[in-house]
């Protein structure tokens, strides 16, 4: 295939809000093997652990919003973090997460974390890779968010984070990969009016995209999965690149697991756990008024 281009939408090219925010939503999984569907010892132990993480983070002035999310069908926990901006999150990483460390990683491993901000300074993705955490860079590509920014209803919300990587060919397929993302967000703002925020970041160091999305609520993700632009450019995307992960956040129902799975997604679920945002709200998670 020749590799079409086209110019971005206005609604796609205007420049992201998110200022100098950080956001990091990464997994845990337990240091041991646990049954299936069931919690582990060391997956409760887990959990623990970071709830009194979740404790630190929200009385660290830099840390916007924070959550911890237990996964359904699996021992795993997704974990979110928004910081103020590097200087934030390097703190954080130097007070916070080393005292909590040593015990967490008795009884658990970091899985993959996927990091996103319009920029990432060296000294904010050396502060995560010093710890171990098998971390992936993203840098805002383009994107919208609608409704001036506003945080949805986090009891009814979903929100997709994924990791797609090219395929092995002859030259690299990012440009492919780019342009059937943006043929994706070009349809989704006026096809899907709940998906309410869709941003790409292209990964440093990769031939490889990471994407966030918002929905409103379960019936529009369903729409996107079943119907959207999900169902229509899926086939496309497949042909060049391949989902490495896919973390879906918030009150996941047993009806999205179920479709997410026809369209073959590498995913875990989560249901609603513990959150904390400051006031105001953040440009990455969404304002509060």
């Amino acid at each position: 295939m020749t590799t079409q281009t086209e110019p971005l939408p206005s609604f796609l090219s205007e420049p992201s809000r998110l200022g100098q925010e950080i956001s990091i939503t990464g997994k845990w999984v337990p240091s041991k093997k646990g049954g299936l569907f069931r919690r582990s010892a060391e997956s409760k132990e887990m959990l623990k652990e970071w709830e009194d993480i979740h404790a630190g983070a929200k009385a660290d002035t830099g840390v916007l919003s924070t959550e911890i999310n237990h996964a359904i069908g699996e021992d795993s926990v997704l974990v979110h973090h928004v910081f103020e901006n590097a200087e934030a999150l390097v703190h954080y990483f130097s007070t916070t997460a080393t005292q909590h460390m040593g015990p967490l990683l008795q009884v658990a491993k970091p899985d993959v974390h996927l990091v996103r901000g319009v920029n990432l300074p060296a000294a904010a993705r050396d502060a995560i890779t010093a710890k171990q955490v098998p971390a992936v860079f993203g840098e805002h590509l383009f994107g919208y968010v609608k409704e001036d920014y506003r945080r949805p209803d986090l009891t009814n919300a979903v929100n997709v984070t994924a990791k797609w990587t090219c395929k092995p060919g002859d030259t690299s397929n990012l440009d492919k990969l780019k342009y059937w993302w943006q043929r994706v967000g070009t349809d989704a703002h006026s096809m899907e009016e709940g998906l309410l925020r869709f941003e790409v970041y292209q990964v440093v160091g990769e031939d490889a995209l990471i994407i966030h999305e918002t929905f409103e609520n379960t019936g529009e993700l369903k729409f996107h999965l079943m119907k959207g632009t999900a169902k229509k450019y899926k086939g496309d995307i497949d042909k060049v690149a391949e989902a490495e992960r896919y973390f879906f956040r918030g009150p996941v129902s047993w009806l999205i697991r179920t479709y997410s799975k026809f369209l073959r997604l590498p995913a875990t679920y989560t249901s609603l756990g513990s959150n904390h945002t400051r006031p105001g709200g953040s440009m990455s998670d969404g304002t509060i008024e």
